[in-house]
């Protein structure tokens, strides 16, 4: 009986420590001021964090939607030999600092959302096409050889049998382009894309500390969000056959 009532004990402690643990930290943001310069800041954070989700869904859908198909090309047999020189590349371009990239397509497309939305998708395309080509290399060759000893065209293997075996690594690779496109995003200000940024350096510029994090806190928020979503995504549409997590 006691070892049975002992886990729930624990578990309600835990509980406990953690509610008491979110009490001090609210107590001490509002003590110290923060909270409220939040809620004073709070138009200008829901007006600039409208532009900061447009950008990273401009960027990052447009990644995606790029990236997975290169990915998937480059692992067929007929460009089988241009798909390492292709990571290679990317990942030269991923080596370039990302001020350098908007610098870069400001020089080309001039300021605004453009040349932010351009620098952005650099940014996110290497985890999404070498995560691609990963999990569709990662495929057992026995599966392979199974379907197409059942007769499947390389069509119908690939959308019955690699996708589903390799959509758990695309999606992990999706997932860190979108952390990596959501902390990005603040830079886009510095070439006129807008976005919580501008509460960041504007707060950097002016040494008001209470301004910075009105852009940095929801800018971490707003990362955890998006992960926390792909997330779900990834567990509850990968098959439990296929889902390490289910």
């Amino acid at each position: 009986m006691a070892d049975a009532v002992m886990p729930g004990m624990v578990a309600q402690m835990r509980r406990n420590a953690a509610y008491l643990c979110i009490f001090l930290l609210g107590a001490w943001a509002w003590g110290s001021g923060l909270l409220p310069g939040l809620l004073e800041r709070w138009d200008d954070i829901a007006y600039l964090g409208q532009q900061h989700v447009e950008l990273v869904a401009l960027s990052g859908g447009a990644a995606i939607l790029f990236g997975v198909p290169l990915g998937i090309m480059l692992t067929r047999p007929r460009f089988h030999r241009i798909g390492d020189a292709a990571v290679q590349i990317l990942n030269i371009g991923a080596t370039i600092p990302t001020l350098a990239v908007l610098a870069l397509a400001m020089s080309l497309l001039g300021l605004g959302n453009t040349p932010a939305v351009f620098a952005l998708f650099i940014a996110s395309l290497l985890p999404i096409v070498s995560n691609t080509m990963a999990g569709l290399r990662d495929v057992p060759p026995a599966l392979l050889e199974a379907a197409r000893g059942m007769g499947l065209s390389p069509r119908h293997t690939l959308l019955q049998v690699e996708l589903p075996n390799s959509m758990f690594v695309i999606y992990t690779g999706i997932r860190t382009a979108l952390a990596i496109n959501v902390g990005t995003v603040p830079l886009a200000f510095l070439i006129g894309g807008g976005g919580l940024g501008e509460l960041i350096f504007t707060g950097i510029a002016l040494n008001e500390f209470g301004t910075m994090l009105a852009g940095a806190i929801p800018t971490a928020l707003l990362a955890v969000l998006i992960d926390f979503i792909v997330a779900q995504l990834q567990f509850w549409t990968i098959p439990r056959g296929v889902n390490p997590l289910r």
